[in-house]
């Protein structure tokens, strides 16, 4: 079995979330993808999180419960880091093939992640494009540090099945969508609702 990893506070599911795991699913040939809901992202501030239930009953919304799953594995698993999720997650499933999934605003950030360079001898990446990151993650330190383990994006089907370390960016239509956004926007509207 392959499945695709797509972590994240979640904070909230939105469409976004729904095409890049649609779309990866695609691309790379996987069985599933996990929207692995975070009980607390380590780089993020508490304040402003959505209770995890809620953030959960989001992403189990926009999900089919069959090839993209939402879960809170890590909350189960005692697990706030992704290479210690990652680690926890292949002893719990050693036949299962797993691919990190992330957008270009991630790769740009993970040399600030716990152990990334062991996580990227664990796993797999799969990296997509998204606005005003694309550059600043290509040429930074994750991906100059990685770029001997490059694979091109017409080789993304093996990704699963090559193992770590590998990684692809993908060429895809980008999205101009995040939760910052709605979460802006949300904001904005209750403040402009009258008898607020």
């Amino acid at each position: 079995m392959r499945v695709g990893l797509l972590g994240g506070s979640f904070n909230p599911a939105h469409e976004g979330h729904r095409r890049l795991a649609d779309l990866m699913r695609r691309r790379l040939r996987l069985d599933q993808v996990w929207l692995l809901v975070s009980p607390g992202n380590p780089l993020k501030p508490a304040i402003g999180m959505a209770p995890l239930a809620e953030r959960l009953a989001g992403a189990e919304a926009i999900a089919d419960g069959r090839r993209i799953v939402a879960t809170d594995l890590e909350r189960e698993l005692g697990t706030r880091f992704a290479v210690d999720t990652v680690r926890a997650l292949r002893r719990r499933f050693p036949r299962v093939r797993f691919v990190w999934l992330m957008g270009a605003d991630v790769l740009a950030e993970l040399p600030r992640w716990r152990r990334w360079t062991t996580l990227a001898r664990d796993v797999p990446f799969a990296v997509l494009p998204r606005p005003s990151y694309n550059h600043r993650a290509l040429s930074g330190r994750a991906a100059h540090r990685l770029r001997p383990f490059h694979r091109p994006g017409r080789q993304a089907t093996m990704l699963a099945d090559a193992g770590a370390p590998g990684w692809t960016f993908l060429p895809a239509r980008q999205m101009d969508i995040s939760a910052t956004s709605i979460r802006a926007r949300t904001a904005r509207g209750r403040s402009s609702s009258p008898g607020v």
